[in-house]
Order: C-alpha cells, then sequence, then structure tokens
C-alpha cells in the first residue's frame, strides 16, 4: 500500500514523502496514528498544494533575507567597553549584547543566528557572520572602542 507521509517519523519517512508499506502496517500504525494518509488523487492534490505554499514561503522569506542582509553589512555596531592595562578587554562581547544592539536599531535578530567564531575581547574592528536564512549570512561589522 502506497501512503504520503504527513508527519516526520524517525527511520520510516519525512513529511510529504510518498512510500510502499505493508497494508497492516499502514492501516493499524501509520494511518491510525495520524503519521500518514493513503494515496489517493484528493490527497495527491492536498500535497502538491502544500508544496506550493511551502515553495512560495521560502521564496518570500529569501527574498526578506537578501533585503535585510543588504540592510545589516551598511550599519556597524559600536560598543564601548573598559579595559585595563595595554588596553586589554575586561570580559568579551557576547552574542547576546549584539542581539540587542541590533533590537535597539530596530532589527530582530535570534542571538542563534550571529555565528562568533573567535570571542570578541579586543579592541577595535571584527566581522561577525549572521545566518539570515539557509545559505544567506550577512557580515556585521562591530567596532569595540574604550
Amino acid at each position: 500500500m502506497q501512503v504520503i507521509f504527513i508527519k516526520d517519523l524517525k527511520k520510516q519517512g519525512k513529511k510529504g514523502e510518498i512510500k510502499t508499506v505493508k497494508d497492516g502496517y499502514a492501516q493499524n500504525f501509520l494511518i491510525k496514528n495520524g503519521y500518514a494518509v493513503p494515496v489517493n488523487q484528493h490527497n495527491l492534490n492536498e500535497l502538491e498544494n502544500q508544496n506550493k505554499k511551502q515553495e512560495q514561503e521560502n521564496q518570500k522569506n529569501k527574498e526578506e533575507a537578501l533585503k535585510l542582509k543588504e540592510e545589516l553589512e551598511k550599519i556597524e555596531l559600536e560598543f564601548i567597553v573598559k579595559t585595563g592595562k595595554d588596553d586589554k578587554v575586561f570580559g568579551s562581547i557576547s552574542p547576546k549584547q549584539i542581539k540587542e544592539q541590533l533590537e535597539l536599531q530596530g532589527y530582530k535578530i535570534d542571538k542563534k543566528q550571529i555565528e562568533l567564531i573567535e570571542s570578541i575581547s579586543s579592541l577595535g574592528y571584527h566581522n561577525i557572520k549572521i545566518n539570515l536564512y539557509g545559505s544567506i549570512f550577512a557580515k556585521l561589522k562591530v567596532h569595540v572602542v574604550k
């Protein structure tokens, strides 16, 4: 029996995938527990509509990410820190602090999206990467001054 998975099921199938399974397994487990539906014209049309909606949403998100990338690459964040002897910085700049600075300027970025290759613990300019969507990254300039 062929079924369309409507939920991910570990080691069996992912959402939207069509697979052939044994009749008893399909009826008594997959369909009964809401993991899959039988393949018929109505369910195939529904799957096709969902795929189109998902594709349109992905395209929209990608366009928004590219627009945000252009805006972020134009700005520069400045952090004023305390320093000790020989301009040694106390502590470092965290992704949470960068997120808060961006929010003050009107950008909604999650701190998980901010990728720090090394900690920002010295004076000067630093480039950081922000993962906006999929493989779209923005390079943001951070200036640390005393």
